[in-house]
């Protein structure tokens, strides 16, 4: 059974416009794709590693990289950050202590932050907690993303939606009612709002992928621009994504995708990354135009090879004209095969030769 928009949130669409802007940028119908590196948790709280990925992400062609920031104490409970933590992708002995070491203090975040717009990067975060997003807000970011695990955390999500700046939602392990609620939370207090299509199983074989969601979402929720947030192994699906209408991916991006730490196993590393975006840039020229015309390096070829109206036979001057008089060759620069209906019937003032086209002045005969 389809799930019906409320009308509240029909009301809240019809107010929308068909486009985000984030920082210097414009995101939806019309504009480029607005590709986002995910460095995420991939710097494993390094610093120094954190900008060198910011650095790989500007030289393989990313318009933003984003982070996370979490208040460890207030996201997970104590049995959960005791948790033992012993796999080959923990950088400490508990799950606490683990998520602890990722988190970077004010004066990192600011650095990182100067940098990455120093580059031209637009540089923003997701906020897993309110104390978090308070944090992103004082250090001026540009936009918020709320992650799949949060799209029922409604206190959250209007707690950002408040603060004015753009959110992108990501919709992974939700469903459209669940969805529904986030969105019209979100639109309620703020109309500057992406969705996401998002699988959240790391990496996401191609079965559980959806892409056809991209499409879905962008006819649900028209006019607000739709994404694509993937975490397959490679880039085939997000470069489709653009195909179904896409105006902004995001991919987890890490310089070795062997490194210890939670995030790099499923992340695609510079060279992928560079591809992608080559992908993507030749696959928007690819798109073009959704209105149909004849191109200027069409025409020669289509006078050449189209089809106009033939004399069958040759046709003296005072005959009058039927289709056994008639049929169609190249080249297509006499009277289109469509008018040929409107000769029959007229007498022909002047001698028209075998197999040549009749004349353009025919129609008026």
């Amino acid at each position: 059974m389809k799930i019906q928009l409320t009308a509240n949130l029909k009301r809240l669409f019809s107010l929308l416009p068909t486009s985000v802007k984030i920082g210097t940028r414009r995101v939806g119908k019309g504009y480029p794709v607005f590709v986002i590196a995910e460095i995420g948790n991939n710097h494993n709280g390094d610093f120094d590693l954190a900008m060198q990925t910011i650095k790989a992400a500007k030289d393989v062609g990313a318009d933003a990289v984003k982070f996370q920031k979490r208040d460890v104490d207030i996201v997970f409970t104590k049995e959960m950050r005791e948790m033992s933590y012993d796999n080959p992708r923990s950088l400490a002995p508990t799950y606490g202590e683990h998520r602890k070491k990722l988190e970077f203090d004010r004066d990192q975040f600011v650095a990182l932050k100067d940098y990455a717009e120093s580059l031209g990067l637009i540089f923003f975060v997701t906020p897993f907690d309110e104390h978090s997003a308070d944090f992103l807000e004082s250090i001026g970011v540009h936009a918020y993303k709320i992650s799949s695990f949060d799209v029922s955390n409604i206190p959250l999500l209007e707690h950002v939606a408040k603060k004015g700046k753009p959110i992108l939602l990501s919709t992974g392990m939700s469903t459209l009612d669940e969805i529904d609620h986030a969105v019209e939370t979100i639109l309620n207090h703020n109309e500057r709002l992406i969705i996401n299509h998002c699988t959240s199983i790391y990496p996401t074989p191609d079965a559980d992928i959806d892409l056809n969601m991209v499409a879905v979402l962008k006819g649900r929720y028209v006019p607000l621009p739709v994404g694509y947030s993937g975490h397959e192994p490679d880039i085939l699906a997000t470069v489709a994504s653009i195909g179904l209408g896409a105006h902004t991916v995001e991919r987890h991006f890490t310089l070795d995708k062997t490194m210890r730490g939670s995030d790099h196993h499923m992340s695609i590393n510079p060279v992928e990354f560079a591809e992608m975006v080559n992908q993507i840039r030749r696959l928007e020229v690819i798109l073009g135009s959704a209105e149909k015309t004849i191109h200027d390096a069409e025409v020669p070829i289509r006078e050449k090879h189209g089809k106009s109206v033939v004399a069958k036979h040759s046709i003296k001057a005072g005959s009058v004209i039927s289709a056994h008089d008639l049929m169609l060759k190249s080249p297509g620069t006499g009277i289109k095969p469509v008018d040929l209906d409107k000769l029959l019937g007229k007498v022909a003032p002047i001698d028209v030769e075998e197999d040549t086209l009749l004349p353009l002045e025919a129609l008026t005969w």
